[in-house]
């Protein structure tokens, strides 16, 4: 009869299966509740199951095969399968997101705090945090021997990072103040913090995870250069987000601009009171087409109610 596995291994094996099932559940749970939709006549659109399917695949490149066995030896590529977790396939999974899509996870009580954990503050701030936490010399070395920990790790990254992209691009209620100017604020908070990391990297001439030294050398490249070189690679990546951030924020606010416009001007073809501020509330939620039929129909609209 053989011996029970030690605890320790144990916790292993539950954690390096949670990291391959949490996704799976997730994108079954997804579906599930798309086909759902579907059959009640509110599908979900093909581009936003595109972009969660994308963002499941990322996360699998990321934890199995070439991109996880390098990870433990070449700091470099850690840093990429961070940013793929954290950024790239946190934002697919969040673009593939609506409301009705999320509306049973938000009807029980242990969903409700997900409101909460959106707001714009209380989302970056856990995201910058959890970012720096696994950053720390001795954890971020930790998780090279410790498979649990690892695991983990990746996990909060995946959480942090969908509750980072939930206000920019989620389809939950955002706060009265969240408008366009504060997109760019709240984008140059996302940027600026790995900024500070990169140049950390980039120009240091202390390794900071000399547990890396060995791997990287065996393949040829000194550990400020590995460190070095990681530091250029969250830098790129970040301004490049950034960029692409900042273009879509003020392409938006161009648009509902116009549209602001045309329902003022529309309401004053038809003789319907409509305040540009009340106007203005109505684009941002999205709601402009609702408030031109009623202005098309003649209805009034008050100022205190959401068309």
């Amino acid at each position: 009869m053989s011996a029970p596995l030690p605890l320790a291994d144990l916790l292993s094996s539950f954690w390096s299966v949670s990291e391959i099932a949490a996704p799976l559940v997730l994108a079954g749970l997804y579906l599930k509740r798309a086909n759902t939709l579907a059959r009640e006549g509110r599908p979900v659109p093909a581009w936003r199951q595109i972009c969660f399917g994308f963002g499941v695949v990322v996360i699998g490149i990321s934890i199995a095969g070439p991109i996880d066995d390098q990870a433990d030896k070449l700091l470099w590529v850690h840093m990429i399968q961070h940013l793929m977790l954290a950024d790239v396939a946190s934002l697919l999974i969040v673009l593939g997101f609506t409301g009705p899509l999320l509306q049973p996870l938000l009807s029980f009580r242990a969903g409700r705090p997900l409101r909460r954990l959106t707001n714009p503050v209380v989302a970056i701030s856990f995201f910058t945090l959890n970012l720096y936490i696994w950053h720390v010399p001795f954890l971020y070395q930790a998780v090279l021997t410790n498979e649990s920990l690892h695991v983990f790790e990746h996990l909060l990254f995946i959480g942090t990072g969908i509750l980072l992209w939930m206000p920019l691009f989620g389809p939950l209620p955002k706060p009265q103040w969240f408008g366009k100017a504060a997109h760019v604020v709240y984008t140059v908070f996302i940027w600026a913090p790995a900024m500070v990391m990169a140049n950390a990297f980039m120009w240091s001439d202390v390794v900071f995870y000399p547990d890396y030294s060995k791997t990287a050398e065996a393949v040829g490249i000194t550990p400020i250069a590995d460190q070095s070189t990681s530091g250029a690679i969250l830098m790129a990546e970040c301004t490049v987000l950034a960029l692409c951030i900042f273009g879509w924020v003020f392409l938006n606010w161009a648009k509902e601009d116009i549209e602001k416009q045309d329902l003022l001007d529309l309401a004053i073809d038809r003789h319907v009171e409509l305040t540009p501020a009340r106007a203005a509330r109505a684009v941002a939620a999205g709601r402009g087409p609702e408030l031109r039929a009623r202005i098309e129909a003649g209805q009034s609209i008050p100022e205190h109610h959401t068309p």
